[in-house]
């Protein structure tokens, strides 16, 4: 049986369903491989709004939802449940092991929170869904060769030290180590590792995580595993070799960057490629690709939505999925 590529709608009150179906008028897709996952009525009037059409050959699971009370551009009890459950469908599927790919338009937190679900972002609820006893969900920014990973997502800045753990460090690098191997056919990845502090903390006089923290897990990746990974360098120097690179369209000097927190990484991100970064979740069965922006719930409904991060999403979906698939056949024929 061929595996599915699912598509979730996000929240109907954003713009999802909208760069949904602009997205799927590229013609390259395979149609008959495609399942959309969310309501009927949403993506008809998505595609009124556009003037657009769904290929007749993509599979719509309709997900029942009482679209009066869903209201473009606010939030809602009912669009947080149906942006949820759109995306525990497909998680159940890939448990079935019916998708391939999961990639999943923007949906907001505070909605699926009205609706009763104690989550987030979409990468815990995949983490809980999809989660395996020795891996865990990590959050990886891509643009071209341009690659960030958060080594901690949505806490405040001020629980950030807390969370970053010896422990912590070195499984999301041993998990995105092989990620960028299987995934991204990178044979010996080159991981830039971004300090905490200022300075990368100055030898411990603007702090010590550095020290503590960061310096050993390093040592410990690069004896133990062989992992090639840089010690704790300053953030600003880092981003700003990766901006030059980006920006003259040169090969990145290193191929990710992990960052330590959530705006430390994001910033860079959006900066240079808001509208062709793509947000992928690695460490779990299922790769999960998304677009990098929000609902954008001030333009939705509007058909001023550019779906160029949704179309980019759903393309490294299906290379990923390709490169897995050459993978999985090398190892059965060797």
């Amino acid at each position: 049986m061929n595996k599915k590529l699912a598509i979730t709608i996000g929240d109907p009150s954003g713009i999802g369903s909208e760069i949904i179906v602009k997205s799927l008028q590229n013609n390259d897709f395979n149609f008959k491989n495609t399942v959309l996952i969310g309501n009927r009525e949403v993506f008809k009037k998505a595609e009124a709004l556009t003037g657009l059409k769904i290929d007749k050959n993509i599979e719509i699971i309709d997900i029942p939802c009482d679209i009066s009370k869903i209201k473009t551009g606010k939030l809602s009890v009912e669009s947080g449940n149906l942006s949820y459950l759109a995306l525990e469908h497909a998680c159940r599927m890939a448990v079935n092991g019916n998708i391939s790919e999961i990639v999943t338009a923007p949906l907001s937190k505070k909605a699926i929170n009205m609706a009763g679900y104690d989550f987030s972002g979409q990468t815990e609820i995949l983490q809980h869904f999809l989660g395996e006893k020795d891996s865990k969900a990590e959050m990886l920014f891509v643009a071209g060769d341009f690659r960030v990973l958060l080594l901690t997502r949505h806490i405040p800045v001020c629980e950030v030290s807390k969370a970053l753990t010896f422990e912590k460090v070195v499984n999301t690098v041993l998990i995105l180590n092989n990620s960028l191997k299987n995934a991204f056919d990178i044979a010996n990845p080159n991981i830039a590792l971004c300090g905490l502090n200022p300075h990368a903390g100055e030898d411990g006089l603007l702090g010590e995580e550095e020290l503590k923290i960061l310096i050993p897990a390093v040592e410990k990746l690069k004896n133990q595993y062989k992992i090639n990974i840089t010690m704790p360098f300053p953030a600003d120097a880092l981003f700003s070799g990766a901006a030059k690179a980006y920006l003259q369209g040169e090969k990145q000097p290193f191929d990710c960057y992990l960052a330590c927190y959530h705006d430390q990484g994001l910033i860079p991100v959006k900066m240079l490629a808001f509208k062709e970064s793509v947000n992928t979740t690695i460490g779990l069965s299922v790769l999960r690709t998304s677009p990098a922006h929000g609902t954008a719930f001030d333009i939705a409904g509007k058909n001023i939505a550019d779906p160029t991060s949704m179309l980019k999403a759903m393309e490294l979906a299906i290379r990923c999925s390709r490169m897995r698939e050459k993978c999985n056949f090398s190892a059965s024929s060797s």
